[in-house]
């Protein structure tokens, strides 16, 4: 069987995010100077405190079925526990999820050999990226920002179809639209357990790119490790030549 998808990860496989994730506190304070300029009469210190106890809820339920609610989702539940009640659809609560996208987008920047080589692969291979992240709107907007849109035939985002990775749900949703079956395609990602034993699970090849260290991979044997994006045209190469001599 030839190989015929290639799936990306998003963030720390072509997006770098800078500065050890420094982009929380300036992205909340953000949100919170959107909310006060629309009638929100809290101190930040208040709503941070509010919005760190309303994930951290969300999740805990969340976590334990590999979803992902939408980031309005706990904005709504924060603002609610201050006594402000507005919809996840309304104008403010977009707002203020845009706010905290804008701010994180300062702190993201595209690796350096990631338009090179998925222009290298695009044509050869369908293409896409599961990802997972609460703002959906954010990563298309990132990829739109560095020109990456067009080689992409899909991208699954985790707070737009309310399951994260490694849930089978949100791999499946990205086969199903390829048209492809997973025994084709190679997961390419930066994480042990959402991007290879996830991907492993349903059949997948899987590509390691090793950004940090993490002992977990020596339990966890994807196809190919590679340290670079750089590396990749010939790390698929490999691991599909490997596949066929078997």
């Amino acid at each position: 069987m030839p190989l015929k998808a290639v799936l990306f990860d998003m963030f720390d496989t072509l997006m770098m995010i800078e500065h050890n994730h420094a982009f929380y506190q300036p992205s909340l304070k953000k949100t919170h100077r959107f909310l006060v300029q629309n009638g929100v009469n809290v101190s930040f210190k208040v709503f941070s405190t509010a919005y760190v106890k309303a994930r951290d809820a969300l999740y805990t339920v969340a976590d334990a079925q590999m979803e992902e609610p939408h980031f309005n989702v706990r904005i709504v539940n924060a603002l609610q526990s201050l006594g402000y009640n507005f919809d996840g659809s309304s104008g403010v609560v977009c707002g203020a999820t845009l706010a905290f996208c804008e701010e994180f987008m300062r702190y993201v920047r595209i690796d350096e050999h990631a338009e090179s080589t998925v222009a290298k692969l695009h044509g050869k291979y369908k293409l896409g990226i599961v990802s997972n992240f609460a703002i959906p709107e954010c990563v298309f907007k990132l990829l739109e920002r560095h020109n990456l849109t067009g080689f992409f035939d899909v991208v699954v985002v985790s707070g737009a179809v309310n399951k994260r990775k490694p849930s089978p749900e949100i791999f499946q949703k990205a086969l199903e639209k390829l048209g492809v079956d997973a025994e084709s395609t190679v997961f390419v990602g930066d994480t042990v357990d959402a991007d290879i034993q996830g991907p492993k699970s349903m059949g997948m090849k899987t590509i390691y790119i090793e950004r940090r260290p993490q002992k977990e991979i020596e339990h966890t044997h994807p196809d190919e490790i590679i340290k670079s994006l750089n590396q990749l045209p010939a790390a698929l190469e490999r691991c599909w030549h490997d596949k066929m001599l078997h």
